[in-house]
This record gives structure tokens, sequence and C-alpha cells, in this order.
């Protein structure tokens, strides 16, 4: 169920007149629970049963950490293998089989063939971002940072809460869980920042992700015979098409959160402002990163262990994280060309000539092209269509692409609103003057203009 469908506005309507019907009752809870279990279910119901197996198993486990004398470090151990392991096998299973195939002459069925029920698809969708969610929450019950929640009802609606189930943002317990212990105050500032940041989201979505997809695709479709300047500019269209899509997702999601009441994490800062790959990822998917941060990057030790260790850590992260978002070599390039790109902002750190002072917007624009070409490998298909990416891009074949005026006036004026959004000018995008003509504008495109679309591109992870 997508959100930019009529049946989700459907879905939707009726899940907020019933959450304000059962608001005086202690039944609201089971309604958000049964309301996400129908979302996630429209996709493919026997996946169900995975998110339902993790979220009891976590809550079990944290309920016999409590007890006295628990092996605590045992069952965290058990609920870390135990949804790795899950993960590990619908997302990964058939990649490493057909590598082991390709490498040993073997002919080894893939995983999908073995699937009960005749599932259909191997990956169910979201569960990169659910088992993440709930493998927060015990690790942190075992660190001591949170209490152990009781009611079972609002674990599972923690863990599976609609709005945020498939793409995130990836929520902690301390957050969204203590959220659910009390009916939410829906008020009217909350319906007017929650419509206004959905539709703001369905304007990326619709309006600027889906149209730079159009160019996207038709360039990347064929690689080798596309010239160095269309691919230069479809590998930057595509910097913002993946921005647009994922952004998009998060501000429906917190948009849909707060008309209900709930408050989600911000997910996106302006990540193309940024003047360096680490403020990159302290303004990018802000939920993953930290999460990668404070779960993988601080119990290897973080920065505390000397240079190389930290150098070790910090690839170690890019590469895991590679690895998250896709079961494929060109997803590993990409964590390796960040983790590469971080360790070396480290390493030079304190050499002279990069105490230099050079003006922001050239930052800027260093820290958007070594995005840009890490993105390469994540939208190219194998790792020798990326090398054709590559060598085309700097080559002399720069014959005239047949430009897409109009998307290159949509990504620069968003690039300049929020540039102005990052400086001393910020109060003027406030004012009402400003955002009420550009609401009505996006509604007014949205109306006469849009389609439904393709789905989000981060359903895939």
């Amino acid at each position: 169920m997508l959100f930019h469908t009529w049946t989700f506005f459907c879905f939707f309507a009726v899940v907020l007149i019933g959450l304000i019907l059962l608001r005086k009752t202690p039944f609201w809870v089971h309604w958000i629970l049964g309301s996400s279990y129908f979302f996630y279910g429209w996709w493919n119901y026997y996946y169900l049963a995975l998110i339902i197996y993790s979220t009891a198993l976590d809550f079990f486990i944290v309920r016999q950490m409590e007890r006295p004398c628990a092996r605590k470090k045992l069952w965290l151990w058990i609920s870390i293998l135990n949804n790795l392991s899950l993960l590990g096998f619908f997302k990964y299973a058939d990649f490493f089989i057909s590598n082991i195939n390709g490498l040993t002459g073997l002919n080894l069925s893939p995983a999908s063939e073995i699937m009960p029920f005749g599932l259909e698809y191997l990956l169910p969708v979201g569960i990169s971002f659910y088992t993440f969610q709930s493998m927060s929450y015990t690790i942190d019950y075992y660190r001591g940072k949170i209490k152990r929640e009781t009611s079972f009802i609002r674990f599972a609606a923690f863990v599976s809460f609609f709005p945020q189930l498939v793409a995130g943002p990836i929520e902690r317990a301390k957050n969204l869980l203590p959220q659910f212990h009390k009916f939410p105050k829906i008020k009217r500032q909350d319906l007017a920042a929650g419509s206004s940041l959905f539709i703001v989201g369905l304007f990326k979505k619709l309006a600027l992700a889906n149209y730079a997809a159009l160019y996207v695709d038709r360039v990347y479709e064929d690689p080798s015979s596309a010239n160095g300047a269309s691919l230069t500019l479809a590998t930057f269209a595509f910097a913002w098409q993946i921005y647009f899509d994922f952004s998009a997702y998060t501000d429906m999601a917190r948009g849909a959160a707060r008309i209900m009441g709930f408050k989600l994490s911000l997910n996106f800062k302006n990540p193309y402002t940024s003047a360096s790959l680490s403020e990159f990822w302290s303004r990018w998917h802000i939920s993953l990163s930290t999460w990668f941060r404070d779960y993988v990057y601080f119990p290897l030790g973080g920065n505390k262990k000397g240079a190389k260790r930290t150098y070790i850590n910090l690839l170690s992260v890019f590469i895991i994280s590679g690895l998250w978002h896709g079961a494929a070599w060109t997803f590993l390039a990409w964590g390796l060309i960040h983790g590469a790109g971080l360790t070396a902002e480290k390493a030079l750190t304190n050499v002279k000539f990069t105490k230099i002072r050079l003006p922001r917007w050239v930052k800027i624009t260093v820290t958007f092209l070594l995005v840009c070409a890490g993105w390469i490998f994540f939208r190219s298909r194998s790792i020798d269509e990326a090398l054709i990416v590559y060598r085309k891009i700097f080559s002399l074949e720069w014959n005239d692409p047949q430009f897409p005026l109009f998307l290159l006036l949509m990504i620069g004026a968003v690039w300049i609103y929020q540039l102005i959004f990052e400086s001393k000018m910020k109060n003027i995008l406030t004012e009402n003057w400003i955002r009420v003509p550009l609401l009505l504008g996006m509604i007014i495109y949205l109306f006469f203009c849009s389609s439904e679309g393709d789905q989000f591109i981060y359903f895939q992870f």
C-alpha cells in the first residue's frame, strides 16, 4: 500500500476515524496495531509471520533479561543472531548462492525455490527497518538505557507502526515507545503541520522524484550507448531523485504520524548543503547513520583506540552499511567509497594544506561530486556497468545530451531553497507570504499534473 495512492488515503481516513472513536478506551493501541498489520499484510500477508515472530522473540528475551540471575549477554546474542539470521536469509541467501555457484561451478538452487506456501518474493518489504528497530530495543535494555515494556500490544505497535514501518525512520524505543502509553493529543497545529508535511512529501515523490526518474532510467537503461554528458547529468539527477524519493517517504511518514498525534524523528536535513562527507552523513538518513554509530561503530571502539583502529572501524561500518542497502557487489563498492572518503577525511584533518580556508560553496560542491561518485555504483546494475559510466564521464564523449531543462530548473530551485534555509536568511522562509503560495502551488501541480508513479526506491532495502 503506497502513500501516494487513493488506497492509502481511504485506509488512513478509516484509521484516523477509528482512532478518534476509541480515544477514551484502552483499545486504541490495539486499533493501531491491527491497522499496522493490515497495512503490512497488504503486500503479502504471509510475511506477517516474520514481523510477529521477530517482535515476540525480542519482547520475550527482554522479559527473560529482567529475571534475577539472568544471563543477559547470552539473551542479547540470541536476539542479535536471530534477527540477523532472518535478515541474512531473506535478503542475502540468493546473493551468496549465486556467487558460490559462480566461483565453484556448482548448481545450487536459489533460496526462493525452497520457500514454503508458494511465496513469490524472497525479500519481505521493510525487513531491514523493523529488524533494526526491534533489535535496538533489546540492546538499549541490555545497556540500561530503557525500561522493559510490560505490554506486548504496545511493543508490537512500536515495532510495526505503519507510517514508518516500511522505510523508516528507524525509531528508538526511548523516543516512540513512550508515545503508546497515553492516547496522543491530536491538536489543531498537529493536523496543520502533519498535513503540510505530507503534501510536501507527496510533491517530492510525484512531481520531483518520479519526473527525475524518467530521465535517469532512460540513460541508465543502457549506459554503453549514452555519452558522457548524458551520464553525468543522469548521475546528478539520480542523486536528487533518491533524495526526493526517500525524503518524500519520510516526510509523508512523519506527516501521517503527526496527524495522529505521534512525533517521529527527523531523517533528512538538507544533505546536499553539506561541506564534508562526515557532515553529509549527519544529515542523510539520520536514523540509520546514528544506528550504525551507536550499535556498530562505538562497540568496535569508535575513535578511542588509535588512528589505525578508527580507520578500520569506519571502513567496517560502511561495508556493513553498503550490504544493508542491498545484496550486490555494487552496494559494497558504494559503502567502500564512503568509508574510504571518511577515512581520508579524518587522516587529512591535521595536514597543513587541508587547513586552508575555502569558501563553503566550494566544499559543498566537492562533497556533492564525491557523493555522486558513490551514487554511480548505487544506481548501476553491476560493477562492469558502473565502470562503463565512469569511463564515459571522464572521456571526451560530450555531445548534446538533450538536457531536460524543466528538471534542471526544479532541482536548482530546491537547492537554492535549501541553501537559503541554511543561511542567515532562513527566517524569510517561515513567512506566510512565502509558505502559503508554495504549498498551494504544490497542491495545484499534484492535482493537475501528477500520476501515482512507482513505489519508493528504499522499499527494496
